[in-house]
């Protein structure tokens, strides 16, 4: 066989060309600008390629049972993965002449990859590939030999098998999705999920994992089929696919979470990273052009990096939409199907703890109904139970108002008496009463009042863990049911008689959602109109209108409050009324006297005013002679007689006028509401007065607001909101790390004298003293008195020092 360097010139010499040696890139970039002029190179390349082939071929017969491997010689695999390379490359420039290339590479690298060297294997995949991206292979074709690359002892190709498969689907469905050809390709996926080779269905999940995790493939077929491989035969499938229902970043591999991360991925999990003013006012005003430019990409890369981060923050935060727990077809037959696995599998806790937790979620979130879950939790709820935590909280997202009380009974007791009692530690006790308040939250008819008022006790506990979860109960049943509380534990509730929805009551609407704000603003808009009609009315006339002004508003308080004095009615009925309630009673009571005073007020001033119309002519006749002021008086006082009947029939008409007036209005309200068909510009009002009244009551509420039960549904527990301000014992290595975080920034202790010691300035003035030039006679005066001092030591030293006698004294 000739190599392509030494056997190029004949064919060169013979078409025209100089005898030069050339290489294959040269040749390979020459052959794409002139195509035409480099068909008997092409010619010889692809002979040369079939030749290596059929060699290599017999080599891999004859060596196939030798110790060392297949490729024995390396020169016939370099050569053939070369002209694999050239070929692949050249293909689009040559699609007549290369036409059966692209299939037979691809024949022999699934015939033979398995036994094929790791440098060949790799190059002959990376041809296929680069085919594959110019669309002379289509993928459905290689997309099973691409699957079989990846169960492969080769790490490198398994990666690259991995991201070519993934990145070639992405970029299938990026501008619009054949539903046709992604059907296909998830066929053929599926198919390896379900099959028995462990190898094939982990690497079939990871991708479809991958794709639904990228939003590619985002369908219920997926879902499903990822769903459905927690019934497969291997425990390690089982396992990868409940962590990844568990939201987990990426699904546990042995040793391959490398292998399954792109580089976008990997840059995902950089932590936030907080860019300051000085970093970008360095990378646009300090340096070099280059470096400027350097900081400015990587301020770019950090920018990108952040807001990828609050990407995925966002999507985590409302995550439960986008697992496929949401999707599932037939969620009951789910849950069911798995609950019995979990009953007779032998797996490790932490694996039973995965699949309780999956279970849960898919109950809480479709509000399935599996009676037989709440007896199997309750023979783990004990407080040393490892991993208390997260099964209290699996427990929790497993109830819902759709689950009958007398199913959820026993765990709930089980609970109180387990972790809620005088002899538990103060950690039990406070997680107890935080998964009493999230069940009660979610099921409020397994309280009683007895069991309440015990609970409520441990409000004065000296633990705040213990406390703080106490008056969260309290917080959460002045807002659920009040009646429960006693009267001091009330405070003000904005419903005073709240009850919850009895087992299986259900609000059905029989009109559109909200349409009485609608009518409301419209009353409201009308009455406006009426008062700003009285006010012209009012200017013009004289004090007599104003006792009709009072009448309209007597009788718009009393249709107000109505439904005020039925509850007080009801309230003095009922005993155990807190002073709140009682006093508006006794305000609502005295505003009906004030109501019943004004009736008769305003009967009083409407006689008067009769009166005075009547008798005012008189007076007129009274100033012009006295002489008929008798008969005058006589006259009025029968008129007097006579009109006040009158007076009585008109203040009845005008109670009836009233009366018809606010019936017309509200036929009118409603005949519009009812028979009017409602636009866009309804449905906005209604949308925008709805907002007003969320932001009304959610200024005048002190408490929380209650989240509905599809809000409970979706909402996941976290177990660490459980132990909330539960203080653990620390070991002494983690209490003096905790007592260093606050001294980082002070030095290390040293004396006052110590640091005296070390001045950094100058000299003080003794040591300057120390250092002065003395004059001479003051020197020779000091050797003197010295030497003075040395004479008396050594006449002292020979005689001996006997002390004075006692009796001298």
């Amino acid at each position: 066989m000739v190599s392509m360097v030494s056997g190029s010139a004949e064919p060169l010499s013979a078409s025209g060309r100089s005898s030069e040696k050339l290489s294959l890139p040269s040749l390979q970039s020459k052959m794409k600008t002139d195509p035409e002029g480099y068909e008997t190179e092409l010619h010889l390349i692809r002979n040369q390629f079939y030749s290596a082939l059929e060699l290599f071929q017999q080599q891999a017969a004859l060596n196939f049972s030798s110790i060392s491997g297949v490729g024995a010689d390396p020169t016939v695999a370099k050569d053939l993965s070369d002209r694999a390379m050239f070929l692949a490359h050249v293909t689009p420039f040559y699609p007549k002449q290369l036409a059966e290339f692209p299939s037979d590479l691809a024949a022999f690298l699934k015939s033979s990859a398995r036994t094929l060297p790791s440098g060949l294997r790799f190059h002959a995949t990376q041809a296929v590939i680069l085919l594959v991206n110019r669309k002379i292979i289509d993928i459905k074709d290689t997309l099973s030999l691409f699957m079989e690359l990846q169960t492969l002892d080769d790490r490198n190709l398994r990666k690259l098998a991995f991201s070519h498969v993934v990145h070639s689907i992405r970029r299938m469905n990026k501008n619009h999705k054949n539903e046709a050809k992604n059907r296909s390709l998830q066929n053929i996926l599926f198919g390896l999920l379900q099959q028995d080779d462990e190898a094939k269905a982990k690497r079939s999940l990871i991708t479809l994992c991958e794709l639904h995790r990228r939003k590619v493939w985002f369908d219920e077929r997926t879902a499903n089929a990822i769903c459905m491989a927690c019934f497969h035969s291997s425990s390690r499938i089982m396992i990868a696919v409940l962590s990844f229902l568990l939201d987990y970043e990426k699904i546990e591999n042995d040793d391959e979470d490398s292998d399954d991360l792109s580089s976008e991925d990997e840059m995902t999990q950089n932590p936030h990273v907080v860019i300051s003013k000085e970093t970008v006012y360095k990378a646009h005003h300090k340096g070099t052009a280059a470096s400027k430019k350097k900081k400015k990409a990587k301020l770019q890369r950090a920018i990108r990096s952040m807001k990828r981060q609050q990407r995925l923050s966002s999507e985590s935060s409302n995550c439960s939409y986008y697992s496929p727990l949401y999707h599932l077809k037939d969620a009951q037959g789910f849950v069911e199907k798995l609950f019995s696995r979990l009953q007779t599998c032998n797996e490790r806790f932490e694996v039973k703890m995965m699949m309780l937790k999956v279970i849960a979620r898919t109950v809480g979130l479709h509000r399935l109904i599996l009676l037989n879950f709440y007896p199997f939790l309750q023979r783990y709820v004990q407080p040393h139970q490892k991993d208390i935590t997260n099964l209290l909280a699996a427990a929790v997202q497993a109830c819902h108002d759709m689950v009958p009380p007398d199913a959820v009974e026993p765990l709930f007791k089980q609970i109180v008496n387990q972790f809620v009692h005088d002899r538990s530690r103060p950690e039990a006790i406070a997680v107890g009463l935080n998964v009493i308040r999230e069940i009660c939250l979610r099921m409020p008819l397994l309280m009683t009042e007895d069991l309440l008022q015990d609970l409520v006790l441990y409000k004065k506990s000296h633990e705040k863990a213990v406390s703080a979860a106490a008056r969260s109960l309290i917080t959460l049943f002045r807002e659920v049911c009040p009646s429960l509380l006693v009267k001091k534990d009330r405070g003000r509730p904005m419903d005073p008689k709240a009850k919850p929805k009895s087992y299986g009551e259900v609000n059905v609407l029989s009109n559109v959602p909200d349409i009485e704000l609608l009518e409301q603003d419209d009353d409201i808009g009308g009455s406006e109109d009426d008062e700003s009609g009285d006010e012209a009315v009012s200017i013009s006339s004289d004090d007599g209108n104003e006792d009709n002004d009072d009448e309209e508003s007597q009788y718009t308080a009393n249709d107000g409050s109505e439904d005020e004095d039925v509850l007080d009615e009801e309230g003095d009925e009922n005993d155990s009324v807190d002073e709140y309630e009682s006093d508006i009673d006794d305000a609502n009571e005295d505003d009906s006297d004030d109501e019943d005073k004004g009736d008769t007020e305003e009967l009083e001033t409407e006689e008067d005013d009769y009166t005075e119309e009547v008798s005012g002519p008189s007076k007129a006749g009274d100033s012009a002679g006295d002489g008929g002021n008798e008969d005058q008086k006589t006259k009025a006082s029968k008129r007097k007689l006579s009109d006040f009947e009158g007076q009585l029939i008109a203040a009845d008409t005008s109670l009836r006028a009233l009366k018809r007036l606010a019936e017309a209005k509200t036929s009118h309200a409603s005949s519009d509401s009812m028979d009017g068909i409602l636009s866009d510009e309804h449905f906005q009002r209604i949308k925008k007065l709805k907002a007003k009244k969320e932001a009304k009551t959610a200024l005048a509420q002190q408490g929380f607001k209650i989240p509905s039960s599809d809000q409970l549904s979706f909402k996941r527990v976290d177990p660490s909101k459980l132990e909330a301000h539960v203080r653990l014992r620390l070991s002494k290595e983690e209490r003096l790390a905790l007592v260093k975080a606050g001294r980082e920034d002070r030095g290390q202790y040293q004396a006052r004298t110590a640091i005296k010691q070390k001045k950094t300035g100058g000299l003080s003035n003794r040591q300057k003293e120390h250092k002065k030039y003395m004059p001479l006679a003051a020197k020779k005066a000091k050797a003197q008195r010295s030497r003075q001092e040395k004479n008396k030591k050594k006449s002292r030293s020979g005689k001996q020092f006997r002390g004075k006698k006692a009796w001298k004294q």
